[in-house]
């Protein structure tokens, strides 16, 4: 009997992305507290946190495959989570300018029978262009930043104020398909291609 595969996210991101590579899943948010760990590199935290995201919806679903992840931005060695508020927005967008940012997807696969779990990490770099504030305010004021990590959507009108990446481009959307699905076929799950 094949098993099920939850998605544990509220992402629309992530839910696109597997739809968009056929994967059959259901969507399970895995409400944890996300308080870092102390002492933990980016993409240590970034894997822990899908492994316990993924751990807690593993407990509710018998038979399953079990997909989380936590994506992470990082400027200079600082975590760049999601803006508080609109003036927030400005001055995280202001401070990436010109300059490059790592974007880091920990994801883990749980297979909630056996409990064997997979945990892994991504890195792409984004080069922003120099921004003026006035650019910066009318991205902004578009509402788009305000719940994204980094505070701007690459797959949105995020796309114009990135020069270039370097990397896989869905691991900056939130998940890197290209390593997930790697991973997913050592668990059996059958892809499309």
């Amino acid at each position: 009997m094949a098993k099920n595969i939850v998605l544990a996210s509220s992402s629309p991101r992530r839910r696109e992305l597997l739809e968009n590579i056929g994967l059959t899943f259901t969507v399970d948010t895995s409400e944890i507290h996300e308080a870092q760990p102390a002492g933990l590199k980016p993409a240590e935290l970034a894997r822990t946190l899908s492994l316990h995201k993924a751990r807690a919806a593993a407990l509710r679903h018998a038979n399953s495959i079990i997909i989380a992840a936590d994506t992470i931005g990082v400027l200079g060695g600082k975590i760049l989570g999601k803006p508080f508020d609109a003036l927030h927005a400005r001055k995280m967008l202001a401070e990436m300018s010109g300059r490059c940012h790592r974007v880091i997807t920990g994801f883990t696969v749980v297979d909630s029978s056996s409990g064997r779990a997979v945990s892994r990490s991504v890195e792409t770099k984004v080069f922003f262009r120099k921004l003026s504030r006035a650019e910066i305010s009318r991205y902004v004021n578009t509402g788009e930043p305000l719940d994204k990590a980094g505070a701007y959507a690459i797959q949105g009108l995020g796309a114009l104020l990135v020069e270039r990446i370097e990397g896989d481009y869905n691991n900056v959307i939130g998940l890197p398909l290209f390593a997930l699905a790697t991973v997913l076929k050592g668990f059996g799950v059958t892809l499309p291609v």
